[in-house]
């Protein structure tokens, strides 16, 4: 089975900016979309922003024009580049691919933190 590892979490002021990485132990052959979502304290997980595999983008509009999502085939990895941070991104971000399969995003990472604060 496919392992997701996030990593590139960290401390940032508001403004700033981060890249986070998502490597998949092996071929993502089985998702047709993978995805980063976050969670922050006391509120429920969302979805971040998506791509499909072999095709496009999708943000919450709370991101938009903020952060961008994009992967890198050869090496099995999914970023998020998040810019002009705010506070209110604080939270744990998971990356999750989407199974070909059942339509659902069944496999997950074990998250990094993301802290926006100055």
């Amino acid at each position: 089975q496919v392992q997701l590892v996030e990593s590139g979490g960290g401390l940032v002021q508001p403004g700033g900016s981060l890249r986070l990485s998502c490597a998949a132990s092996g071929s993502i052959v089985s998702f047709n979309a993978m995805g980063w979502y976050r969670q922050a304290p006391g509120k429920q997980r969302e979805l971040v922003a998506l791509i499909i595999i072999g095709g496009g983008t999708n943000y919450a509009d709370s991101v938009k024009g903020r952060f961008a999502i994009s992967g890198d085939g050869a090496k099995n990895t999914v970023y998020l580049q998040m810019n002009s941070l705010k506070p209110e991104d604080t939270a744990v971000y998971y990356c999750a691919g989407r199974s070909r399969v059942t339509g659902q995003f069944d496999t997950w990472g074990q998250g990094t933190q993301v802290a926006v604060s100055s």
